[in-house]
């Protein structure tokens, strides 16, 4: 007997016993023709309800079908990766400072530029150094006409050998001096040493300098190095030419492709591990020094593997799993309708929207992504895949 009867069946018997009570009052005040028509609707009208109610269970009722959305288990190879954590460093990159003591007279670049090799960045005052110059070439010229004319005298005997190597010694001594004061005129003309971007100016005009003083940042960022640490075990597994793939928030894009280019020859005594340097391209310039990034090393032999989107997954303390749906014929009306089956699964990595999947399931399976929380087994479904998620092994999320 179905619950829905019992309770139709226990309505009914309260129904009745508030009728005798009613009947016994309308006897008492009316007499027994009344409490017979009474009887006689009152019956008529518990026939009818009964009957509605038996007929309404007899009916066997189907739930509507629930729309999901799925996607289609398929095989794809995936390179065996070494994750590890990295820095970005500068392939060259240094802090121009003043060489020498001497007041700012002129600054050439402005906070943030690029610069090639040999630009001017800032002037220190060299007025001093310039009439010293002067002064030094005009000696030098002196030394040098002296040295001619006892070169001439010499050949005619009318200088002794002595007085030559004396004047021949003076004008050595007066170029080296010329010199000297030229070399400390280019320390005090601070140059670009290589190509690169310039970062924020730590001086200001008229200032003081001391030998030593931070002038400005100067890196050269295309290309870009990622220094990262791999366990000793893995060393043997990679080399000069191992692509490696970089993901970083500042290039939310995707994943930025490079090499290995160096590895340390010496292992790291207190943690075992190997420190290794990739070389990445940074046309743009979005990648910085400093910066942390996620690198995974890609070894060759990709294996196949069965994935899903990682939206498919129930996750649960007791086993992950899917729904796949079948095709199964209704019993009622013979059509073929599509149903959920779960399916419980063991899982692998995980890689972007992807997820591996070890055991469980087969290649050409239709799985549920999203709608699966209302699912149970055997309710019917119906496909609408025209709002699905597109799962991407590099996702891009908008408002990320």
């Amino acid at each position: 007997m179905s619950t829905t009867l019992v309770f139709s069946l226990v309505i009914v018997g309260l129904v009745s016993a508030l009728a005798v009570l009613f009947f016994l009052r309308v006897i008492a005040r009316f007499g027994f023709l009344v409490l017979a028509g009474i009887v006689l609707i009152l019956g008529g009208i518990s026939c009818t309800k009964v009957s509605q109610i038996q007929t309404m269970t007899s009916q066997k009722f189907s739930l509507p079908p629930e729309p999901v959305t799925t996607a289609e288990v398929t095989e794809a190879a995936w390179n065996p990766l070494l994750p590890s954590v990295g820095s970005l460093t500068a392939v060259q990159g240094v802090t121009v400072a003043a060489q020498l003591d001497g007041n700012l007279a002129k600054i050439a670049f402005e906070s943030g530029s690029k610069v090639k090799a040999g630009d001017l960045l800032v002037q220190q005052d060299v007025s001093s150094e310039e009439a010293q110059l002067r002064a030094a070439e005009a000696a030098a010229d002196l030394a040098r006409i002296n040295l001619e004319r006892s070169r001439q005298l010499l050949a005619d005997a009318t200088v002794s050998q002595s007085q030559f190597d004396s004047d021949q010694a003076n004008y050595k001594q007066a170029v080296a001096q010329a010199d000297n004061i030229r070399a400390t005129i280019a320390k005090k003309t601070i140059l670009a040493p290589f190509s690169g971007r310039l970062g924020i100016r730590l001086v200001n005009l008229g200032q003081t300098l001391k030998a030593g003083d931070p002038i400005v940042s100067l890196q050269a960022l295309d290309p870009i190095y990622v220094d990262f640490y791999l366990p000793q075990q893995d060393v043997a597994r990679i080399g000069n030419g191992t692509k490696v793939r970089v993901t970083s928030d500042a290039r939310p894009d995707g994943p930025i492709d490079g090499e290995i280019t160096a590895i340390n020859p010496d292992v790291d005594s207190a943690t075992r591990n190997v420190r290794v340097e990739a070389t990445l391209a940074n046309p743009d310039e979005s990648l910085h020094p400093g910066m942390f990034v996620d690198v995974d090393a890609v070894l060759p032999g990709g294996e196949k593997t069965l994935v899903i989107p990682s939206t498919a997954v129930l996750y649960a303390p007791y086993g992950d799993s899917v729904f796949v749906v079948e095709e199964q014929k209704n019993p009622n009306t013979g059509n073929t309708v599509q149903v959920a089956r779960q399916q419980f699964v063991r899982l692998g990595e995980k890689r972007g929207d992807f997820v591996a999947v070890i055991s469980g399931l087969k290649a050409g399976e239709t799985v549920v992504t999203t709608g699966a929380f209302k699912l149970r087994n055997g309710v019917p479904v119906t496909i609408n895949n025209t709002l699905a998620p597109d799962a991407k092994l590099a996702p891009n999320p908008q408002d990320s």
